[in-house]
Order: structure tokens, then sequence, then C-alpha cells
């Protein structure tokens, strides 16, 4: 829904900017047809990254979003943004002026996109309103918390979008009004460093899941929570996770397991446990068990763990800025490095 709005809109508005010459009328064209571009990448994006694993790629192909994302998000910085704020540049050194059809023509194209444009957001929002329903929490957290690439995308565009249009008609009605081309000059600038401020944003989440981003606090919290509650297990030492998609999360834990159980025991806990992560959290598709020996220093890093998950699931002070490891954990990290291979 949102490419097939795109494509009108950018038509429209290009056709509508040569018209008249408006430089807001075509910087908000060059928006239009990089988000065409950006949901063409989106849509190559849901079909690639649905592909089964292979040999090549064991945990599937679930980054493919996250790749396609930072492509839309160079598209919208190049293909908007810059050419918007040179669009901007161009008109200060100009002395274009239009004539009173030309600011009409100029007015209604925008009105029609700000229909389209609005349209589009507001199916994005039902969509994002019915995910968070099932969840069980608000538009705002849900959209906050978005871990579809392809859908924040569009969010982030159809908003701007409709923001850009207001502010180009501003332009474009107080250049009727004063017959000062600057005007429209200064809401193609405007709509520029919009542009390059969202396609920032959009890079920086995709950059950080394509390195390799860690899953959700409450997930992690509460997968922590259910190992611990097992009787066979007296501490998980380490609790490592990683996004591998929108629906795979990778999971690894370190557990010290309880004193007494033979191998073919902790052979049946493990894999059991396994299953049980498995089936309680879908997304959890990759897991993995580690047993080993847990340190007083091992002891003391789990408990800083709980602590910080314990912040993040709360909304305390940021869990994941640098801390110095105690001189006991310090002391214990040799040992630690040594006994692991």
């Amino acid at each position: 829904m949102a490419l097939g709005a795109n494509l009108v809109i950018a038509l429209a508005k290009l056709l509508g900017g040569l018209f008249t010459g408006s430089p807001a009328l075509l910087s908000e064209a060059a928006h239009s047809v990089a988000d065409s571009l950006n949901e063409i990448f989106l849509l190559a994006s849901l079909k690639r990254s649905r592909r089964a694993p292979d040999s090549k790629h064991p945990f599937g192909y679930g980054k493919e979003r996250y790749f396609w994302s930072l492509l839309a998000a160079v598209g919208i910085f190049v293909m908007g943004g810059c050419f918007s704020v040179f669009q901007g540049i161009e008109a200060l050194r100009s002395d274009h002026a239009e004539t009173r059809t030309g600011y009409v023509v100029g007015l209604i194209v925008l009105a029609v996109a700000l229909i389209a444009e609005g349209s589009s957001l507001v199916r994005a929002l039902l969509q994002v309103r019915g995910r968070a329903r099932q969840a069980g929490h608000g538009m705002r957290k849900a959209i906050r918390s978005a871990d579809d690439p392809a859908l924040r995308t569009v969010l982030a565009e159809d908003s701007t979008a409709c923001f850009g249009v207001v502010v180009a008609m501003l332009g474009v009605g107080l250049h009727m009004i004063t017959g000062e081309v600057q005007w429209e000059a200064w809401a193609s600038m405007i709509i520029g460093a919009l542009l390059v401020f969202v396609a920032y944003q959009l890079a920086k989440e995709s950059r950080g899941q394509i390195i390799g981003e860690a899953a959700d606090p409450a997930l992690r919290r509460a997968i922590r929570e259910f190992l611990e509650r097992q009787p066979e297990i007296d501490t998980v030492t380490t609790l490592l996770s990683m996004r591998l998609g929108t629906l795979s999360t990778l999971v690894a834990a370190r557990v010290d397991l309880a004193a007494g159980l033979d191998s073919e025991e902790v052979e049946e806990v493990l894999v059991r446990l396994k299953k049980a992560v498995r089936e309680q959290w879908p997304i959890a598709d990759q897991v993995f068990l580690d047993v080993t020996e847990a340190s007083p220093g091992d002891r003391e890093r789990a408990r800083h763990e709980r602590r910080q998950l314990d912040a993040a699931v709360n909304g305390g002070p940021d869990p994941d800025g640098p801390e110095e490891p105690d001189e006991r954990n310090r002391a214990e990290e040799p040992d630690t490095a040594e006994r692991e291979p």
C-alpha cells in the first residue's frame, strides 16, 4: 500500500514541480521517489528473509531485512535529504516567480499527496495497533519496540512525508502571499534536514541489528528466570542472545548443574530444557546450553547480569554502560579462562 501511494504521489509531484518550477514540489517529488525505491527494497527483503537455512547460512536469512533496511536509509539520505537541501539552495540563488495557476496546481498536488500519505500512515498504524493488542501493551511502546524493520521504515517514511507535505504547503502558500521564493527554499531545506535525520536514525538501528543485537531484555530475563527455577540448575553464569531476524533469536547459556547428576541425566536435562524454552518462546528457536563449573567470580557476574536485566526491564539507569569489574572478579578471570578450554 505504501509503495502504490508513493508511486502515484511521486508522479503527481514531479509533473506539478516541472509545470510550476516549485523547489518545494520538486523536493517532495525526490522524497517520494526515494520512498518508492525504498519500499521496493523492503518488499525484496520480506521475500528473501523467509528463505530456509542452508549450509552457507545455517541460521537462515532473517538478517536480510536489516540489510535492505540499511539500503533504504541510504536512499532516503541521498535521494531525499541531499536533493531537497540542494533544491533549497538553488531556489535561494534564483529569482523564480510563479503564476497564480502554478501556485494553485502546486497546492492541489500537495493536498492529494497529504491524503495519500495519510492513508498509508493510518494503515501502518493500524498494523502496529494490532500487534500491540496481541502483545498486551500500548501503541507507543509497540512503535518504540517494533522489531520489523520494514514496518518501522514505512512508519518513519509516512510520518515524515506527512510532515514534509505540510511544510511544503506552508512554503508554497507563503510564497504566493509574499512573492518571496525564500519561503519555498527554506521549506525545501527543512524537508531535507528532516529526511537526513530520519535516515540517520534508521541506519543506526539497522547497523546495530546487522552487527548483532541482543534480544529484548524482558525475553532474556524471562528465559534466565526459567532456567534458574529448574532444580537441576545451580547457577546460570551467562546468558547470551542475538536476534537473527524478526522471528528468530539465538540463545546461548552457560549453566552450572547441581551436584550428583550422571552423564545420562545431564543429557536428558539439557534436551528437556532446550525443548521447553523453544516451546514457551517460539522466537528463541536456536538454543544452546553449555555446562560449566561456576567460580565465585562467575556467580558475582551472574548476579550483576540479573541486576542489569531488572534495570532494563523496569526502566532504570542504562544497564549497558561501561562498568569496571571489582578486584575479586579480576582475580577470577585468569582461572576461568584457563578452565574453560
